[in-house]
């Protein structure tokens, strides 16, 4: 019985940059397999990017650091915007709210670590950066078809949201729109996977839980649609490699 290959074989410890951008782009970056692949979609296209991080209180750090590290591989110029949700409203803002785990994840049912409004505010700070830093385009990582139900992961919520960005902002009054592009929206996370590995997007460096720690835990929605990707695409995700060697 043949085995599983792990993915981390085929991710270089640099990312193919490149050499002579001519444009620029603000990335959100949450540390994520699907944010990851994004940012580095974007430099494939020749973007200069400028990276966004957001912490807002969610239950721990760790995909923060990792943010970090993956706009460092790019050499991305990169900025931490702290926010807070006061009245909290999510599992992830909340931590006496349980996470949800092993649930038959359904496009119909939003779940408890729904993030009221989160990208409506993320999206924008990222236009007001935009504007200062001339660039002409936003990338988000979001995804419509395998994720948790989400209403702000939608293709119509970027519809509408692009709307109001050329009505509301000077450079759309100028008819230089900034443009938001999802170029994961309709993909499943095998193909997402499969594209950053095109991409040579280093997965190990990236993290999808919930949770905090060392490993992931390997039971939240988030930690069950990355591993249903990998298995998908017949391989380990190295980080649950990492968590098999350890246990």
């Amino acid at each position: 019985m043949n085995k599983k290959r792990t993915s981390s074989r085929r991710t270089p410890r640099k990312a193919v940059l490149s050499s002579q951008p001519s444009k620029r782009a603000v990335v959100l970056l949450s540390g994520g397999l699907d944010s990851a692949t994004t940012l580095f979609l974007a430099k494939k296209q020749g973007y200069h990017t400028h990276c966004l991080i957001f912490h807002y209180g969610q239950r721990h750090r760790k995909e923060i650091q990792q943010a970090q590290k993956l706009a460092r591989l790019t050499q991305s110029p990169q900025k931490i915007v702290r926010i807070t949700f006061p009245w909290k409203g999510s599992a992830l803002l909340d931590k006496n709210v349980p996470l949800p785990q092993h649930r038959t994840i359904s496009p119909r049912d939003i779940p408890s670590t729904y993030v009221p409004a989160r990208n409506i505010i993320f999206l924008s700070f990222a236009a007001s950066f935009a504007e200062t830093v001339g660039a002409r385009v936003i990338f988000i990582g979001a995804n419509a078809i395998d994720y948790s139900g989400y209403p702000d992961c939608r293709p119509e919520f970027y519809s509408a949201f692009s709307r109001v960005l050329r009505s509301g902002l000077k450079s759309g009054v100028e008819k230089k729109a900034i443009k938001i592009k999802t170029p994961l929206i309709h993909m499943t996370k095998a193909q997402i996977i499969h594209l950053g590995l095109q991409l040579q997007v280093p997965f190990q460096f990236t993290w999808s839980c919930y949770k905090g720690g060392r490993l992931p835990c390997g039971k939240c929605d988030s930690c069950c649609l990355r591993m249903k990707g990998f298995q998908d695409m017949g391989l380990l995700d190295p980080l649950m490699l990492s968590k098999r060697k350890r246990s």
